[in-house]
């Protein structure tokens, strides 16, 4: 599993139920920067991304801030606070223009109440979400700070990379040291290090502000460590 594609409970559900459940949807555009919802706002519906870029950020008590999700166009964002009622638990920031779907806890409620064998899915769903949040857990805790910082950079290269017919893949986003530093979960100090050492060996440059991927197999055998 991708280290930051967090997988979504209810994007999941079957067909049907999901038709079901956005029918009546409100569609909602989230210009690229703009918070989505703050942690710790009342949970008061869930959205369906269906275009853009989400990231999903949590803070500490200090205010230090952790971006520990990327999310693209099918996930769901703000189910949790759907299911128990309790604020949100992590921010939404937009990285580029969003079109969403906005279905509210009322909605979602009905339709359990139409389909109550969504109840099913979602346990089975969530037990999955647990065993894949271990396996992303077990990978990082053991990874070097390199490695860690080269699976952010594949991970962003998933979902805002564009390859040309050299191989090399440029993001359509411009992304910062700070950004990247909280992704890998590093001090961006050893980002700043990193990307000079990367730069020297040909593996990343930068064009027109925007990171461009030169050898995506080196990339690959410094996240594995070799």
């Amino acid at each position: 599993m991708p280290l930051f594609q967090v997988p979504n409970l209810l994007s999941r559900l079957p067909a049907e139920i999901s038709s079901t459940l956005f029918a009546g949807a409100t569609r909602i555009r989230l210009p690229a920067d703009r918070v989505l919802f703050f942690a710790g706002d009342a949970g008061d519906g869930c959205y369906r991304l269906e275009q853009g870029l989400l990231k999903v950020v949590v803070s500490s008590r200090k205010g230090d801030e952790r971006s520990i999700a990327i999310l693209g166009p099918g996930s769901i964002v703000g189910e949790l606070s759907v299911l128990d009622g309790l604020p949100r638990s992590a921010s939404i920031i937009a990285i580029r223009d969003c079109l969403l779907q906005f279905v509210s806890r009322e909605a979602f409620e009905r339709c359990t109440k139409e389909h109550p064998e969504i109840f099913r899915y979602l346990t089975a769903l969530l037990a999955l979400r647990l065993r894949e949040a271990d396996e992303v857990l077990a990978a990082t805790s053991f990874m070097t700070v390199k490695g860690r910082l080269a699976r952010a950079f594949l991970d962003l290269a998933e979902h805002i990379g564009h390859e040309d017919s050299a191989g090399i893949i440029t993001f359509s986003q411009k992304i910062s040291q700070s950004d990247l530093a909280a992704m890998a979960g590093i001090a961006r100090e050893n980002v700043s290090r990193t990307l000079a050492e990367w730069k020297r060996r040909k593996i990343i440059r930068l064009s027109a502000r925007r990171y461009c991927l030169t050898n995506v197999k080196a990339l690959k055998r410094d996240m594995d460590g070799a």
